[in-house]
């Protein structure tokens, strides 16, 4: 049963509410899902950066990954989402090399892959794989948020990454925050009254985020309204 809305959960939650729906990534379960199974997300690119490549995500284990600053860490969205698989990080990387390739050779125009629709960017090592995959397959695309840090060592190095790879790596920082240099653009709530857009996802003006690609196109600050 999914928590009603506005109900907090106790502080000593450390990982999903929902441990039952983890998955190993060798479980021969697909870890990276098309975005056809999920409506907001939507599976082909139709925005002008990125045509006509399809779009998959990664869920990993909300709080097990995520950095206890995340304003959203009692409130996650996770909390409603009682059947999503998430993956654990034992041998994550390990079946992403395996799937990645596959899913390019399938997509001749390329592929872009939502990092994390639950779950964060958990250590350095988990980082400088996604700058090797970038590397190995040039029609690869990434786009996400985090809630790391800038300061923090992840936080620094996915401000790398975003900089190196700059046309095919657009990952937000959590803050409420108006977008200040190159590598660093934000993702903000919906009281941020800063300079930003608001996701037009979700106030009806385009159907999913495959229709959209502002997220990955526009430096300026994202709203997301409250969910």
């Amino acid at each position: 049963m999914a928590l009603p809305r506005g109900i907090m959960l106790p502080m000593t939650l450390t990982t999903t509410r929902f441990p039952k729906s983890i998955k190993s990534p060798t479980s021969g379960v697909r870890i990276l899902k098309p975005g056809s199974s999920n409506a907001k997300l939507g599976f082909r690119i139709t925005s002008k950066v990125w045509k006509y490549k399809r779009l998959y995500s990664l869920t990993l284990v909300e709080r097990d990954t995520c950095p206890r600053s995340c304003h959203h860490w009692d409130d996650c969205y996770g909390n409603n989402m009682p059947f999503a698989h998430r993956f654990d990080i034992d041998g994550l990387m390990e079946q992403l090399a395996i799937e990645i390739p596959e899913l390019i050779k399938k997509h001749p125009a390329g592929i872009v892959i939502r990092l994390h629709v639950l779950g964060d960017f958990f250590s350095t090592e988990y980082v400088a794989f996604w700058e090797r995959m970038l590397v190995e397959y040039p029609t690869l695309s990434l786009f996400g948020y985090t809630a790391r840090e800038l300061d923090s060592d992840i936080g620094k190095a996915i401000y790398v990454m975003n900089l190196r790879y700059g046309e095919r790596c657009i990952i937000r920082y959590s803050r409420n925050q108006s977008f200040d240099t190159v590598g660093q653009s934000y993702a903000a709530e919906e009281s941020f009254t800063g300079e930003s857009f608001t996701c037009p996802e979700q106030t009806g003006k385009l159907d999913s985020c495959a229709d959209c690609g502002l997220c990955w196109t526009v430096a300026k600050t994202v709203r997301f309204l409250s969910h």
